[in-house]
């Protein structure tokens, strides 16, 4: 049975437009990707002082479960030639499970909903261009009513062509 899941994807290294696209390309291999967001160029938050990334959201229809899907994801990661070598740091390209149907998992290496999703303007407002009636499972709001709450704050301009 197939579900639909939300992805962030973000690069901060290198042709970061090149990166998400190539990244895109290797997820339709193995998932049908159905929609995905404008690029947003996104100031860093959390981390380490490091370049501004490129984010984008895309929706995938996927037959895997979650933890299926995040090995998946994470030999992307390492295909693309990610290679984690400080928390947080610097990254070729980065993709991460929003929401998956209305799973809710919290498992180690698998968290879904993203625990973080709801207090970030830079996956908020990615998915609210593809996915603003979406529902996180567990704060029973929508993706456009999270963004709305947000504070103002943390820098998103949205490419005119991506």
């Amino acid at each position: 049975m197939s579900e639909i899941a939300y992805l962030s994807l973000g690069s901060n290294v290198g042709e970061r437009q090149k990166h998400l696209r190539e990244a895109i390309a290797l997820l339709g291999g193995s998932e049908r990707v159905l929609r995905v967001s404008s690029f947003y160029e996104t100031e860093p938050v959390e981390v380490a002082p490091q370049g501004w990334f490129l984010n984008c959201a895309a929706a995938i229809e996927t037959e895997k479960t979650p933890q299926e899907l995040m090995t998946e994801l994470l030999r992307i990661e390492q295909d693309m030639g990610r290679r984690r070598l400080q928390p947080k740091g610097p990254r070729i390209i980065d993709i991460d499970i929003l929401l998956s149907g209305e799973s809710v998992i919290d498992s180690p290496g698998v968290v879904v909903p993203h625990p973080a999703m709801h207090r970030r303007r830079f996956v908020l407002e990615p998915l609210a261009e593809i996915a603003p009636e979406a529902q996180h499972p567990t704060l029973k709001k929508t993706v456009r009513e999270l963004l709305s709450s947000l504070p103002a704050g943390q820098v998103v301009r949205r490419l005119l062509s991506s």
